[in-house]
């Protein structure tokens, strides 16, 4: 059952900056939540360090505010001890392809049935404005002293290489249309990835929404041109539809080259999906028959203040 945007929603004071493309992305994740009619007592927010690490205390759902780059680890550790929760990571650019950039190729290869939603804006917002991993190289915002030295992240082909199942990007002031994306990317079975370009009018004052919007290819005799446009809108096709390897590869190299757009033309949408590779907890499933029926999350340890776990077997099975 569907329910209402505004159920997601908490009393906490939102102290972004005026036009930030957080609250965009927040809006866009409040009402996908609604429309697909969740629980909230069974969905958790997990965030990371940065601007975006206040989104888990927005959205009104269990939320976790956990630590810089760690995110994917607390949020797939969650995932994995109550497999009936819905589980969504966020984290910032910085949070998420810095620091915490090992944890997501090793999050890729486990496959754990969640959602993670990168806020990407090219810096590091909440310490003023230094480049993040996605910032290009030789380009100077107005709070950097110098030209970036290093070489940009692709966010989505580092996702498709690691091993994620949906990947996806999405543009913080096309609300609905990433609303769409969410969707899709909650109710996939696997791992999705979900890259979400946004203005930081702050410290970023090259990736402007009037730049998205292409303002600065307008010529006299020609209507404004938006950078961004819709792969579904050009008949691209992300799915894989049959294991073999020919077409997966087939997929992963056209999802590759299509992440390699940049400049005055900026695809969103679905690059890749593929929901025949099984996720991880079914994985576990195979090796623990009753894992659904009796998680981590659901098993008792204590009893009156006591400990009645027994790790008799464990120790045992340590002796040298």
């Amino acid at each position: 059952m569907a329910l209402k945007p505004a159920e997601f929603k908490t009393d906490v004071h939102n102290d972004w900056c005026p036009g930030c493309g957080d609250f965009g992305i927040v809006n866009a994740i409040q009402m996908a939540l609604a429309e697909m009619g969740v629980q909230r007592d069974k969905t958790a927010i997990f965030s990371g360090i940065g601007c975006s690490g206040k989104t888990s205390h927005y959205i009104n759902t269990y939320g976790v505010h956990t630590l810089h780059g760690r995110v994917l680890t607390f949020a797939q550790g969650a995932k994995i001890a109550n497999p009936e929760m819905t589980i969504v990571a966020v984290g910032g650019d910085g949070d998420g392809l810095g620091i915490g950039a090992g944890h997501f190729v090793a999050a890729g290869r486990r496959n754990v049935n969640m959602t993670y939603i990168v806020f990407d804006n090219g810096v590091y917002g909440l310490t003023k404005g230094q480049a993040s991993p996605t910032l290009k190289l030789g380009e100077k915002t107005k709070s950097l002293p110098s030209p970036n030295t290093n070489y940009n992240v692709n966010p989505i082909g580092l996702a498709v290489a690691s091993g994620f199942t949906f990947v996806a990007r999405g543009y913080s002031y096309d609300v609905r249309h990433l609303k769409d994306l969410i969707i899709k990317a909650v109710k996939h079975k696997g791992l999705s990835f979900l890259d979400v370009l946004q203005p930081c009018p702050t410290y970023n004052d090259i990736n402007t929404r009037d730049w998205y919007a292409g303002k600065d290819l307008m010529e006299e005799a020609q209507s404004r041109h938006s950078r961004i446009y819709k792969l579904e809108d050009t008949g691209y096709d992300p799915e894989v539809h049959y294991s073999e390897e020919a077409e997966v590869n087939e997929r992963l190299t056209q999802a590759l080259i299509k992440s390699l757009e940049w400049g005055n033309k900026i695809p969103i949408g679905v690059f890749y999906k593929n929901e025949l590779i099984t996720p991880y907890t079914q994985r576990l499933k195979d090796k623990i028959p009753n894992y659904f029926e009796n998680p981590p999350a659901k098993q008792s340890i204590s009893k009156d203040g006591k400990s009645i776990t027994d790790i008799s077997k464990i120790l045992d099975s340590m002796e040298v």
